[in-house]
């Protein structure tokens, strides 16, 4: 070419060609020799400073266009649950583009905040989405969530962080206080790199409040772990507009004897059971149990708001002070909720069970129902122990006496089918009005409560049979069998105390089962019963069906709880496609979708799991805090190589032992058999040993607990410092003679 470009020839060749886009490649491409190359490089240099072109190194790019291997911040999320992705640096004048991203089921999964590098190439889509993104990798995941309590300076102020995790503070700017005061609640994000000297920079994003006020400590773990508990006006809107249901063409269950059997304390009621004799002169013996379950299906429609904001959440979050939902109240405490003496929509279970309790046969309906009575555990195990009061006297013999009847036979099933039996007491917080703790108990464990177990887990067993019968893609509740290494470790653990779990078999629950009824009513009892816990993997919500280890079921999916779990409100809508109940089943795109849904629900119940777990530990701190210098029994829950872990018989509270408070020795750590040694003495702590401690601190801020060693298996415990030459001067001469070795070294100029 002989003549020079235009400047919208130049741009036209830089858009089409932004992997070869370098001055040289410019040269090449328009025949531009010799002393041309200067009037080129003014070209370039103006359509620079007039902002159509953007220099990265060597290369020039159109800023108002997205390169085709671009680092992108993954931030929203389509009516379809699908990732949303923008730039994460963007100069362009015009309004920066929007990624649609495609999945990669062989990558990890990804989540809000993460910044990939991604191929993207541009569509034509419906607004936002301007492109495709296919990631290459993650660079980096979402900026950890920094909680914390703010303290004032004059250049802006520190944070000190709440969570027992991040031990170190954080300095904030002036500019990043975001109007927080001094001892307030805040949440902030890291700012920039980790400096090799001084603290580590962090801008404030929200304000909690006073870490002090009544009910705050859920507040701490809800910000902490990035729970949503305020729902978007688009999501309240919708749930104030739904309106009860009619009976159309819905199966009419109102004359079932249909009760709820819940916690005192409950806000949403999901399921409803009854049962009767079958009169089925075939079946002698045996009865007819229905379960009806809460159709929230026909209100959280697909892709609705409701549903975008089900699936964000994944499911509820119960804390002892409040409830974060997974929808609103208008619908998980009222309209779908199966509320005494009202009409309710349900996907209702008819199960035909023999004798022995072994199921004969099942089907589902999709119906209207009206529950006769709201009972709580302990009203439904009084009246079938005989003492019933004005609430379950008139549902006395219609309803209770003949579940009861049910529950004896599911129990002989049961009995044959050995799923494990763990035997973990539960603690219930008990607050009063102004957020403080009043009192810690385990909660009793009645009939009732197996009762309804076994009720749901059939009906669990059922959903999952029915639609795997049909081959219609649902998510399964799996949990597979524990690994190699752990079962190792639980063999070393209990025999410890002289129980012994075979090798060269196939594992299964009786195994376990018999190990833990060898433990039962000894003083290693609660010691085992951890120790199988532990060893078992987490369970997992999953389109693959790799079965149910500890329920030792070959098929299991969550059918009982859709108010609170979204994996439940799958398996309704897979249930509504199979029977073709209506247009509000399961769409081929969300079924298309499973792996990543199962993902993203089993993230939000760990999620949840934790921010439970964290609270409960806080509440706990503050309630012993006046009890610090007390000395208190308990229990060896764990060994690390920083010191023991301690569980309190009293209050089933966790507190760390450190491992300079032990004694006058070293001791050393075996990882595999979780034990500690004496190096002199011999002496071995295990996992399970009695222990006697004095409360050292308690820290309500972030849960902690130290104690004091006294006694371990009833021998007093010496603290003092370890062995192995502690002290100062041997260690000065050592460092010493290291300085001295390095100037040795050093060569000399």
């Amino acid at each position: 070419m002989n003549k020079m470009p235009s400047k919208d020839q130049l741009l036209e060749f830089i858009r089409e060609n932004p992997g070869a886009a370098t001055k040289r490649d410019i040269a090449k491409a328009f025949g531009i020799k010799g002393a041309a190359r200067i009037e080129l490089k003014a070209m370039l240099r103006a359509l620079g400073d007039e902002g159509h072109l953007e220099k990265k190194r060597r290369s020039f790019a159109d800023p108002d266009v997205l390169a085709p291997v671009a680092v992108l911040v993954i931030d929203g999320q389509t009516s379809d649950g699908e990732l949303l992705a923008s730039p994460a640096v963007w100069t362009g004048k015009a309004a920066a583009p929007r990624a649609l991203v495609l999945p990669n089921p062989s990558a990890p999964a990804l989540a809000r905040g993460d910044r990939v590098l991604a191929k993207t190439e541009a569509v034509d889509a419906p607004a936002p989405i301007t492109h495709h993104a296919r990631p290459i990798r993650r660079i980096a995941q979402a900026a950890a969530r920094i909680v914390g309590v703010f303290r004032q300076a004059d250049h802006g102020g520190r944070i000190l962080p709440v969570g027992k995790g991040q031990g170190d503070e954080y300095q904030v700017a002036v500019g990043d206080r975001n109007g927080a005061r001094d001892g307030e609640l805040v949440e902030a994000e890291p700012a920039g790199p980790k400096n090799r000297m001084g603290l580590r920079k962090a801008r404030i994003v929200a304000r909690i409040g006073d870490p002090s006020a009544p009910k705050a400590v859920s507040l701490i773990a809800i910000h902490e772990h990035g729970i949503p508990d305020t729902f978007p006006d688009e999501v309240i809107e919708a749930a104030a507009a739904a309106e009860p249901v009619e009976l159309g063409k819905r199966t009419d269950l109102r004359h079932l004897p249909l009760i709820t059997i819940d916690p005192a304390d409950a806000r949403d009621r999901d399921d409803a059971v009854a049962a009767m004799a079958d009169d089925n002169p075939a079946n002698p013996g045996g009865h007819i149990l229905w379960v009806a379950i809460a159709d929230v299906a026909h209100y959280v429609r697909p892709g609705s708001p409701l549903d975008r904001e089900a699936l964000k959440r994944g499911n509820s979050c119960y804390f002892p002070d409040r409830v974060v939902p997974m929808l609103p109240d208008a619908l998980s405490g009222d309209l779908c909720s199966l509320h005494g003496d009202v009409d309710r929509p349900c996907i209702a279970l008819r199960i035909v069970l023999n004798a022995q309790g072994a199921r004969l046969g099942h089907e589902f309906k999709r119906g209207l129902m009206r529950s006769h009575a709201a009972l709580s555990y302990e009203q439904a195990q009084a009246a079938a122990d005989g003492y019933a009061d004005a609430a379950t006297a008139p549902v006395l013999e219609s309803a209770i006496k003949p579940l009861w009847a049910a529950y004896k036979a599911l129990q002989a099933e049961r009995d044959r089918r050995q799923p494990l039996h763990l035997d973990l007491p539960e603690r219930k917080i008990v607050l009063d009005e102004a957020g403080q703790v009043t009192s810690v108990a385990f909660r009793d464990r009645f009939d009732a409560h197996k009762l309804i177990e076994e009720c749901m887990v059939l009906a669990n067993v059922c959903a999952a049979e029915t639609l795997e019968t049909a081959r219609q893609p649902l998510l399964y509740r799996v949990h597979e069998e524990p690994a190699v290494d752990k079962l190792e470790a639980l063999r070393e653990v209990v025999g410890e105390v002289g129980l012994t779990l075979a090798k060269g078999q196939v594992l299964q629950t009786r195994h376990l089962n018999r190990l833990l009824d060898a433990a039962a009513g000894g003083e290693f009892a609660e010691m085992v019963n951890m120790s199988v816990l532990r060893s078992m993997t987490q369970a997992y919500y999953a389109p693959q069906n790799f079965g149910h280890f500890g329920l030792n079921l070959r098929r299991y999916a969550h059918f009982t709880s859709p108010i609170r779990r979204y994996a439940d409100l799958i398996v309704h809508r897979a249930l509504i496609t199979v029977h073709e109940w209506g247009r509000d089943g399961l769409p081929l795109d969300q079924a298309e979708r499973l792996a990543d849904i199962g993902t993203a629900v089993s993230a939000t119940e760990r999620r949840a799991m934790v921010a439970e777990r964290d609270t409960t530990d806080r509440y706990l701190a503050a309630y012993l805090a006046e009890r610090v210098g007390t000395e208190m029994d308990g229990m060896v829950s764990g060994v690390a190589r920083f010191g023991l872990f301690v569980r309190l018989d009293e209050t089933g509270a966790d507190g760390l032992v450190p491992i300079s408070a032990i004694g006058h020795e070293y001791f050393q750590y075996d990882a595999d058999a979780q034990t500690l040694k004496g190096e002199k003495s011999g002496r071995l702590i295990a996992a399970g040993m009695r222990a006697r401690v004095r409360l050292a601190e308690a820290v309500p801020i972030t849960g902690g607990l130290a104690f004091d060693l006294l006694e371990l298996q009833g021998k007093p415990i010496v603290a003092g410092p370890r062995g192995r030459g502690a002290g100062g001067p041997k260690r000065k001469l050592v460092r010493a003679k290291i300085k001295r070795d390095k100037a040795k070294r050093k060569p000399r100029k």
